[in-house]
């Protein structure tokens, strides 16, 4: 029989883990990590090795308490969504962020207690007689996985079912504006609304000390000279994320698709203008990514159009998957995200591989 691991093997290994990434740990040893992965039913630790000790990790990793640790452990393990293949130091970067610390703090301390957390958990799962499986990969509750084929390639999009001021460890979340670049007011229930809302800093009374994304905004448009004008639609604006950088959101950027309706309180959108929005995010993305460090790699997409004004859910998704699907198809590596809000909007995501068909625009708006 395999002797049990005991904790300081476990950290050990997992300091391993986290300086090898997930990808490159065929043929390592990792003696302790095998025998807990043996004893544990992960669904997965049948197959070989490595997929079993993944299982493993990301079974104890979904036991540990939501936010800060949860979040640090998987970017410090390269469990996060599209993290598995990243260097080392940018995973140490990522999860440092999470704690708001400098690296090297981050190296000494915290890294430090977040490898001792998953390690405790694995030898409570390896005590368990019977853990629930859970399959490598696979999303599960608010966060999943789904797989698509772009150009003839595989890759995955990460699936969100939470309110947008909710994601984490995101670096750029898109926010559907006017062509005014006119912010509502932040205590209405829109996607624009929730990020203004989440990005503000307040006081230990509540109340707002600074309204980041409304002045960035302000000072994007009188820099162009269009302080008071409308833009073309599908223009986009970057702003920093205000307090969303303490859940490791980087930037926002502003898709204008919305053309007010001149004598009401309605919006006009067109699908072309989302398609043309999305594109632009790329675009954004891949002029911006290399002046930060860790570059920018992952970008986060509501349905852009499918708020009050209304467009259908199927069109905006379709509008928006038609960019995707052209980027991803020319080979770029970007980490795409959804987020909605409804297990109903989430079953239509879930459905791109099947093929979306845009439903009959009732009336367009934002």
């Amino acid at each position: 029989m395999t002797p049990l691991p005991d904790a300081a093997s476990l950290v050990k290994e997992l300091k391993e883990v986290r300086l090898n990434g997930l990808v490159r740990l065929r043929g390592r040893a990792l003696p302790a990590l095998e025998a807990a992965a043996g004893a544990v039913s992960t669904g997965a630790a049948a197959a070989t090795p490595v997929a079993g000790i993944e299982a493993l990790l990301r079974l104890a990793v979904s036991r540990l308490d939501a936010g800060t640790l949860r979040t640090a452990a998987e970017y410090t393990l390269g469990l996060a969504q599209g993290t598995r293949d990243w260097p080392p130091a940018d995973r140490r970067a990522r999860a440092a962020r999470v704690y708001g610390v400098g690296v090297e703090w981050f190296r000494r301390n915290q890294e430090v207690m977040v490898l001792e957390q998953v390690a405790e958990h694995v030898l409570r799962l390896v005590a368990e007689p019977e853990p629930e499986p859970v399959p490598a990969g696979a999303g599960s509750g608010t966060h999943r996985t789904v797989r698509v084929t772009a150009g003839g390639r595989p890759v995955e999009l990460a699936l969100h079912v939470h309110p947008v001021d909710l994601l984490r460890g995101v670096d750029v979340v898109v926010s559907p504006s006017n062509v005014y670049f006119a912010l509502p007011e932040s205590y209405k229930s829109s996607v624009a609304a929730s990020l203004r809302r989440a990005a503000a800093r307040r006081g230990v009374t509540g109340d707002v000390l600074a309204d980041p994304l409304r002045e960035e905004l302000r000072a994007w448009a009188a820099r162009r000279g269009v302080a008071g004008r409308a833009v073309l639609p599908g223009t986009v604006a970057a702003t920093g994320p205000g307090v969303l950088a303490e859940r490791g959101v980087r930037r926002i950027y502003h898709a204008a698709v919305a053309v007010p309706r001149a004598g009401t309180n309605d919006y006009d959108v067109l699908p072309a203008d989302v398609t043309r929005a999305a594109s632009r995010v790329f675009a954004l993305l891949a002029e911006e990514c290399g002046r930060f460090d860790p570059p920018l790699r992952s970008v986060c997409f509501p349905l852009l159009g499918s708020g009050r004004g209304g467009l259908p859910r199927e069109t905006a998704l379709a509008a928006v998957w038609a960019a995707v699907e052209a980027e991803l198809a020319g080979g770029t590596s970007w980490e795409v995200h959804f987020v909605v809000r409804t297990p109903e909007a989430a079953a239509l995501v879930e459905r791109i591989p099947a093929g979306i068909r845009p439903a009959r625009n009732r009336r367009a708006a934002g």
